[in-house]
């Protein structure tokens, strides 16, 4: 397991503190988990943007989808 140390400003500590009392848990635990959610996230945005690049991914118009969704009612 690879141990990281880093700095936070008071107020994120206070606030990482907080939600740490309030979930019973760890700062390492919350801190974990928050990195995990993020790096989650990005992983989502790459695809997302990579899907965007893609040429043959066909462009879809707002009001087409809008009119095909509310006539499947």
């Amino acid at each position: 397991m690879v141990q990281v140390t880093a700095r936070l400003p008071d107020e994120l500590g206070a606030e990482l503190d907080a939600a740490a009392a309030q979930l019973s848990r760890c700062r390492a635990d919350i801190i974990r988990q928050a990195i995990e959610f993020y790096l989650d996230d990005i992983e989502d945005l790459r695809f997302g943007v990579a899907a965007l690049k893609d040429p043959a991914d066909p462009v879809l118009d707002w009001s087409e989808v809008r009119d095909a969704f509310l006539a499947t009612d």
